[in-house]
């Protein structure tokens, strides 16, 4: 069990990447998760190349997400919605969503995910 605050850098994680027939041009680091004692929340962040995306998927857990650098376009279940820099995004359990880029640089963005969720 941590017994004090831990303090580290995104860049010092070693990002997964995802590059395949589902999700494209992504980058994902977990920075804050089971791994240093984290019980309730995990943090992720996104990098988003031009063009990429998640896949379009749905589960029961919810999602809090932030966009911090570029445009993203958020499927909300019905339709895609612009979502720019400086927006934040909540997506209930059970919607069915997707993240793409649609801006002409990367776009960047926090996901949090409660620790119950199957994935970091």
């Amino acid at each position: 069990m941590v017994k004090k605050a831990v303090i580290g850098k995104a860049e010092d994680i070693q990002p997964v990447i995802m590059n395949n027939d589902k999700v494209k041009n992504v980058e994902k680091r977990v920075l804050i998760g089971k791994k240093i004692g984290a019980g309730n929340f995990v943090m992720r962040l996104f990098k988003v190349g031009p063009d990429g995306h998640s896949p379009r998927h749905s589960h029961v857990w919810e999602h809090e997400i932030y966009i911090i650098k570029g445009t993203a376009g958020i499927f909300d279940g019905e339709k895609e919605v612009a979502a720019p820099e400086g927006s934040y995004v909540f997506v209930p359990g059970g919607v069915e969503h997707q993240i793409k880029n649609i801006g002409t640089g990367e776009m960047h963005f926090l996901c949090l995910i409660p620790s119950t969720a199957d994935e970091e």
